[in-house]
């Protein structure tokens, strides 16, 4: 039912939309040219404003030190439902509370709760023009309640997994991405190359349109691969529908029975030799189309497989190719720290252990 608030003609009108959030974050980048310092921080605030415009029509100005009671709300969230995950203690009831992590929960959900009903009301009563080029994936939402599809509570959840899913995801993509081409400069001289080749040398000002990013072939083989290896959800749970039958070397089967919840791992699937040459190294021509059209096309799921994939991959990759371009068209990268393994944490999302320090040298 959501997925025709994904379909092409609806991403172009938020292409607007990345570009004005990543001409905001190149400003902020500019003030750091030529020094040491974390860019996660950076990133994820722009993912933030992007996806609060975008979800919700909300403005929120994270970039800029907005609406910092929403916008801390939504990251100490995350941060609470990690610590439930790692600690089965705080399962039980009276240790959640009692440790003042369960209260805390419940007033930040209240808060964004709250925050998104407001928004769907004034939503409402501004009777959006459907011809508007920022309409929010909300507004399609409001069409199908107007249908008498939805309920408000029905919007306000998907408005609001939209939010939660649809930010620290691609703010994970975007900075891997960078801090991989920051060690590989042979990489990124493609990319520049790439990037001078779409905009030209003289204007750098100009927002890049979909059809920009659309010929940034090599700069999204980039982000494919940078996904690969660190996917920003590193973990899918299914429930089977059927049994599952498993071949094992010393036994004859192994079957798994209908009802039983699985957990596939995108990020070993990912790096399985048999279907990528050296898979342990970042390399974008693993994305070649002709390599691509060779291997089994499950061994590369960072949005999932199959009827319940994730829905906003190309929104997804659209606005990563959006913003890294920006970066990428006024600065080149170098990484400060080469780490061997990128040391990336598996929370709700895979995240850089402590942030990724960078230098950004103007390239003019």
């Amino acid at each position: 039912m959501l997925t025709p608030t994904f379909h092409f003609t609806v991403l172009q009108r938020y292409q607007t939309i990345f570009a004005e959030q990543a001409k905001i974050l190149v400003d902020l980048l500019s003030k750091k040219t030529n020094e040491s310092f974390d860019i996660f921080p950076y990133i994820k605030r722009c993912a933030l404003d992007i996806i609060c415009e975008t979800a919700m029509g909300a403005t929120v100005n994270a970039q800029i030190g907005g609406n910092n009671e929403y916008v801390d709300a939504v990251g100490r969230i995350s941060e609470i439902i990690w610590d439930y995950e790692r600690f089965p203690w705080l399962w039980f009831k009276p240790i959640w509370y009692f440790s003042g992590k369960g209260g805390e929960f419940d007033r930040l959900v209240k808060l964004t709760n709250d925050f998104t009903r407001n928004v769907i009301k004034d939503r409402k009563e501004e009777h959006i023009d459907e011809n508007d080029n920022k309409l929010a994936f909300l507004d399609y939402l409001l069409k199908m309640q107007s249908e008498g599809k939805l309920s408000d509570e029905d919007i306000r959840e998907e408005v609001d997994t939209f939010m939660f899913e649809g930010h620290d995801t691609t703010a994970s993509g975007m900075v891997f991405t960078l801090w991989w081409l920051g060690q590989y400069p042979e990489y990124q001289k493609l990319v520049h190359e790439e990037i001078d080749n779409v905009f030209g040398t003289g204007d750098y000002e100009r927002n890049p349109t979909n059809e920009d990013v659309k010929k940034l072939v090599y700069l999204e083989k980039c982000v494919k691969e940078a996904l690969r290896l660190f996917p920003s959800v590193p973990l899918i749970a299914r429930k089977l529908t059927e049994d599952l039958v498993l071949p094992h070397p010393n036994l004859s089967e192994i079957r798994l029975p209908a009802g039983m919840t699985v957990v596939v791992s995108p990020l070993t699937a990912s790096r399985d030799p048999r279907e990528f040459e050296n898979p342990e190294e970042f390399y974008p021509e693993h994305f070649d189309s002709e390599v691509v059209s060779k291997r089994n096309p499950y061994s590369y799921i960072p949005f999932a497989a199959g009827p319940r994939n994730c829905i906003g991959q190309k929104f997804a990759i659209l606005e990563e190719k959006t913003v890294l371009s920006t970066i990428f068209r006024k600065f080149r990268v170098e990484s400060i720290e080469h780490w061997p393994d990128g040391r990336p944490v598996p929370e709700i999302i895979l995240r850089p252990f402590d942030g990724v320090r960078v230098r950004l040298i103007p390239r003019h």
